[in-house]
């Protein structure tokens, strides 16, 4: 990383502004950030927040989802996490918590509002952007997303040809709980992935 983003990586690791300053009720946990920033990558997965499973492990995407994720990118563990092919930065920096029904809350609105910008700033060589979820697709595509995740994916290819400067590719979240989403549009797994891992290959050799 360049030093500008190590130090502003750092700043990020040692963040308590949701429970500090938050906004709505604090984080009822101790905060643990955890991203994958790049100055070198070309390729951003945009994600969600952190689970259970990430917030034990400081690393992104150690569960089932992540699992999911790789196949679909058709990479191996060794070159998802190497921080010259990927950046890995989502909405959310620290599991947020769990709602009534055992399902995670939101990304926590601090973190892209006080660090998002200043970080893509820092990562100039980045341009795919992968946009797991509707927070991501809100914040990176704007005016671009549609008004539901599914609309906003089946027009994946007007999107991509449209991207103004860095492409952008949006994707559900690779969730189990999304397993019926993906049987119930079979174009996914027919049109999009083919497009993405070609996308992807070229662009991490």
């Amino acid at each position: 990383m360049s030093a500008d983003l190590d130090s502003l990586a750092a700043k990020i690791s040692s963040c308590r502004v949701c429970v500090e300053h938050p906004i709505g009720r604090p984080l009822p946990h101790e905060p643990r950030p955890v991203l994958r920033p790049s100055s070198s990558a070309r390729i951003l997965i945009a994600g969600q927040a952190p689970g259970t499973k990430v917030h034990l492990s400081g690393m992104p995407f150690t569960d089932a989802s992540g699992d999911r994720l790789r196949d679909w990118l058709d990479v191996t563990k060794d070159e998802f996490y190497d921080t010259e092919k990927f950046a890995i930065v989502p909405m959310g920096f620290c599991f947020p918590g769990q709602d009534a029904k055992g399902g995670d809350l939101p990304p926590r609105r601090e973190c892209a509002a006080t660090w998002l910008a200043p970080l893509m700033a820092l990562m100039p060589a980045i341009d795919m952007v992968l946009t797991i979820g509707i927070y991501a697709q809100s914040w990176h595509m704007g005016a671009a997303r549609r008004s539901s995740l599914t609309e906003t994916v089946m027009d994946w290819r007007a999107i991509w040809e449209n991207s103004a400067g860095r492409k952008v590719l949006p994707l559900p979240h690779p969730s189990w709980r999304n397993t019926g989403w993906l049987k119930r549009n079979p174009w996914f797994e027919m049109d999009l992935l083919p497009f993405l891992r070609s996308e992807i290959r070229y662009r991490i050799g």
